[in-house]
């Protein structure tokens, strides 16, 4: 089984992406575990923010890394919170910080209006200053609750109403989840990608 860096020390992400990558032959290693600390975020896009960390791992590590950006897009929101999903409150917001904010922000507006999506991007990178990552992109549609439901996942997931299995993403179980949202989509493609690369071969053999 291929081992890669993950830069990330969020453990639902973690969770989830160790559990999708399995499924391809990839051990997830945390960066925690090579002593890696998160680094500031100021990329103004998914893209921008998940090559800075993926960037910031691999240099401190000296390993190949993998490192996703995302967060919920609301369309009556112009698309916020977007890139500061996981600091909407503010810096070191809680999950219950951020929805509490998300469902002011929308108060007064319409159910058939709160349409929104997850987007997740992923990165690869073979070392610090590849020139040419692999980058993948997922997008999951729904629509934001008026009121949180579920227990499962983090975030915004207790809000996030997804129409064609009629549950929140925190009523999802785990497979099924792991399966349909933008991190799934964002991680098979990106999977897909680097287990036809000869290079990933021999870097993450």
């Amino acid at each position: 089984m291929k081992k890669v860096l993950l830069a990330s020390n969020n453990s639902g992400k973690i969770r989830e992406i160790q559990a999708i990558l399995a499924e391809h032959d990839l051990t997830v290693m945390p960066q925690s575990e090579f002593g890696v600390g998160d680094v500031d975020e100021t990329g103004l896009t998914f893209v921008e923010n998940a090559l800075i960390k993926a960037r910031h791992a691999a240099a401190l590590s000296g390993l190949p890394a993998i490192a996703d950006d995302s967060g919920l897009e609301v369309d009556v929101l112009g698309g916020a919170p977007g890139v500061h999903s996981a600091r909407y409150a503010g810096l070191g917001a809680t999950d219950a910080k951020n929805n509490e904010k998300l469902l002011a922000a929308l108060a007064g507006v319409p159910q058939t209006a709160r349409t929104a999506r997850f987007r997740c991007v992923m990165v690869y990178l073979r070392h610090a200053a590849d020139p040419s990552p692999v980058i993948a992109e997922g997008v999951w549609h729904g629509l934001i609750l008026e009121e949180a439901r579920g227990s499962a996942g983090f975030g915004y997931d207790p809000l996030f109403y997804v129409p064609e299995h009629q549950r929140t993403s925190a009523e999802l179980d785990a497979v099924l989840k792991n399966r349909i949202s933008h991190r799934s989509q964002a991680l098979r493609s990106l999977a897909s990608a680097l287990m036809g690369s000869r290079e990933f071969q021999k870097i993450a053999g």
